[in-house]
């Protein structure tokens, strides 16, 4: 099986038992009042079981959109041992939550040119809904770059002290030696250890729970992507000598802006490998004769994706009827593929932005407005029976 592995991966977090909160005593309500708030709670819960979409499952993904109002009993789609870290580590929580807020910008800057776009939905505890729901190429990159988004987001704060319980990186210490010679470890370095080991026992918690094809896949995309983070880590260094001549050095590592993590998961998407769990559900085999084996690098995926073209609740899919498109483009985002053939619509429209921008002495910049006029073309809607075929 392609197992998440590496020894800084494999070393568990001390756990403390939370206290339970203890529950306040309600006045007691005349037996009138107290059968009308049944009979309301009871309406409340069928509403709510009626609109509901069916066996979505919440995800610790929501943790984002709730920003410094991190309350762990109050996120819903954490399993017991997520919301024990969540209440013996409120600060890297917080770090948790921009991670979060992060990785779905980077995913959105990598599919803003395509069908689908990374769209998330408001006030939704799913964050995506649906389209997880199948075990597609795009589930393999959400939970790579969600993975990610976690590492990058705790190491950076432990080397920034934002967090009591991790600092620099303590490996890092004496001499080494590299391509140009060898130098001290100084400074500090970004203590990718820590980063990856609380990720893991937070991010893996659920799949590790469930035990199927589907949380084997998960664990897999989710070690790509702590991987990925690792992956560029770069060494920085500094001279010391006479005229900066480089006699003595001293360097630290330190991570790459995020989008380097993105841009190289993108192309793991481009080059995912679709698969089939074995018999025993411990491994992973080509989905077709003649398909090559999965590595440990690659994403994986069971299940083809939908074009995306249109309206599909079933699948999650939002289609692109309106979505912007390039008249002229022949890639993904050209007006053809974006919008499956369906033609599109073109509205001219005037843009105002600065322009001729002047300093002033001191200190101001002035600029003029210019106006300029464009053509903005957005795909047409599908005819209305093409719609109704696929909600």
């Amino acid at each position: 099986m392609l197992r998440p592995g590496g020894a800084e991966e494999a070393a568990q977090l001390p756990l403390r038992r939370a206290s339970a909160p203890v529950p306040l005593p309600s006045p007691a309500a005349p037996d009138g009042s107290r059968a009308s708030a049944r009979l309301g709670l009871a309406c409340l819960l069928l509403l709510l079981l009626l609109t509901l979409p069916a066996r979505v499952d919440t995800s610790w993904w929501y943790i984002g959109a709730l920003g410094a109002r991190v309350i762990c009993d109050n996120i819903p789609g954490l399993v017991s041992r997520q919301r024990q870290l969540c209440q013996r580590y409120p600060d890297i929580m917080r770090s948790v939550g921009e991670g979060a807020r992060e990785w779905i910008r980077e995913c959105q800057h990598q599919f803003r040119h395509h069908r689908w776009n990374c769209t998330t939905l408001d006030r939704d505890h799913t964050v995506f809904g649906r389209v997880m729901l199948r075990s597609s190429r795009e589930a393999a990159f959400v939970y790579a770059i969600s993975s990610a988004g976690v590492v990058h987001a705790i190491t950076r704060a432990c080397s920034q002290g934002e967090l009591s319980v991790c600092s620099c990186d303590p490996y890092t210490r004496g001499r080494h030696h590299d391509q140009r010679g060898d130098f001290d470890w100084g400074g500090c370095s970004d203590n990718i250890h820590y980063g990856v080991r609380f990720a893991k026992a937070f991010v893996d918690a659920k799949e590790k729970r469930l035990k199927d094809a589907r949380a084997l896949m998960n664990l897999h995309n989710n070690r790509c992507g702590r991987t990925a983070v690792r992956r560029f880590l770069k060494l920085e260094c500094k001279c010391h000598g006479v005229s900066g001549s480089c006699t003595l050095r001293t360097c630290w590592r330190a991570l790459s802006d995020f989008r380097r993590t993105g841009d190289y998961l993108r192309r793991r998407y481009d080059g995912a490998v679709q698969v089939m769990a074995t018999q025993d559900g411990a491994n992973f085999t080509a989905a077709r004769q003649g398909y090559r084996r999965a590595t440990r690098t690659d994403l994986v995926y069971f299940d083809n994706s939908p074009d995306y073209c249109v309206l599909d609740k079933a699948a999650g899919s939002l289609g692109t009827a309106g979505r912007v498109c390039s008249k002229t483009s022949k890639g993904t985002d050209g007006c053809e593929i974006m919008c499956c053939g369906r033609g599109y619509d073109t509205t001219r429209v005037t843009r105002v932005t600065q322009c001729e921008c002047k300093f002033h002495w001191c200190c101001a910049v002035r600029c003029k407005e210019c106006r300029n006029t464009v053509d903005v073309h957005t795909c047409k809607a599908p005819k209305k029976a093409e719609w109704l075929d696929q909600t």
